[in-house]
């Protein structure tokens, strides 16, 4: 007898299929059309800056740490940057306690790729005392709902709690002591990079998979970009993309960001 799970997805991978083919999708979406996003910021008093960003029903919450550290020998007057992102048991019952999953690592590391690769944040403007003392910046991350499409919701609440993100102002002795003050000032951010994530399923492609499309789709590719520039890509699933399908895709995808941007910037009162 054949496994239910597996007769279970195969009926409504076709399910979704057959509602693509007729141009209709949960929700009544357009296929480049993202779930409603909604923004809270500074949501942990004990972080430098922190958001929950809802994409739909899925919920991720980021919080963002500056403390102080050793410059790497390659870049002595060069601040650094760290994110993390763990997926909890109670977002969805897939994921267990431990040592992070795969999963977890792939968005950790394309948050990080398009943060630093937009050059969104000035590294240099992170030094303190060139060759001995910098800020790191900790950008940890957590999952509470999981509705499908963590790589873009990740991706926007570590933007948006650094958009709200304050450095300690310090003073120096003469002994190259460091001592934070109580004062402290805005993080500065050079662009806003956002990702779209799109997803194969059957001869369709479309933008912020909700859960089920995500775990029926054969591919994904997201494309992180700012105002200007394509700063990060990433291909996951096991089937592959025509290279015609991946310039189309990444044209729709710089138009989809652009109205996430303008989206975001507004919640969060953040000029152009």
């Amino acid at each position: 007898m054949a496994d239910f799970k597996m007769i279970t997805s195969a009926v409504e991978r076709q399910h979704i299929i057959d509602q693509l083919d007729k141009n209709r999708r949960s929700g009544g979406r357009g296929k480049n059309e993202f779930r409603d996003i909604r923004i809270e910021t500074n949501v942990i008093g004990t972080a430098n800056g922190s958001a929950i960003v809802h994409i739909g029903k899925t919920k991720v919450i980021a919080g963002v740490k500056a403390v102080i550290g050793t410059p790497y020998s390659d870049a002595p007057n060069k601040g650094s940057i760290m994110v993390g992102f763990e997926t909890s048991p109670l977002s969805a019952p897939e994921y267990r306690y431990g040592p992070p999953q795969d999963e977890a690592i792939e968005i950790a590391r394309m948050t990080d790729r398009v943060i630093r690769e937009s050059g969104c944040i000035d590294l240099e403007a992170l030094c303190i005392k060139e060759g001995e003392k910098v800020w790191t910046i900790i950008i940890d991350l957590y999952s509470l709902d999981h509705y499908g499409n963590f790589y873009d919701a990740a991706a926007l609440a570590a933007i948006a709690a650094l958009s709200c993100t304050t450095i300690p102002e310090v003073t120096i002795d003469d002994d190259g002591n460091v001592e934070q003050l109580e004062t402290s000032y805005p993080l500065k951010l050079n662009s806003f990079p956002v990702t779209v994530t799109t997803s194969k399923i059957g001869n369709h492609y479309l933008v912020d998979a909700n859960l089920k499309e995500e775990k029926t789709a054969e591919a994904r590719i997201t494309f992180g970009t700012t105002d200007t520039h394509i700063v990060s890509g990433q291909k996951g699933g096991e089937m592959g993309i025509k290279s015609a399908d991946i310039l189309t895709i990444l044209e729709d995808s710089i138009r989809t960001a652009s109205l996430i941007r303008e989206q975001v910037r507004e919640q969060l009162g953040l000029e152009e």
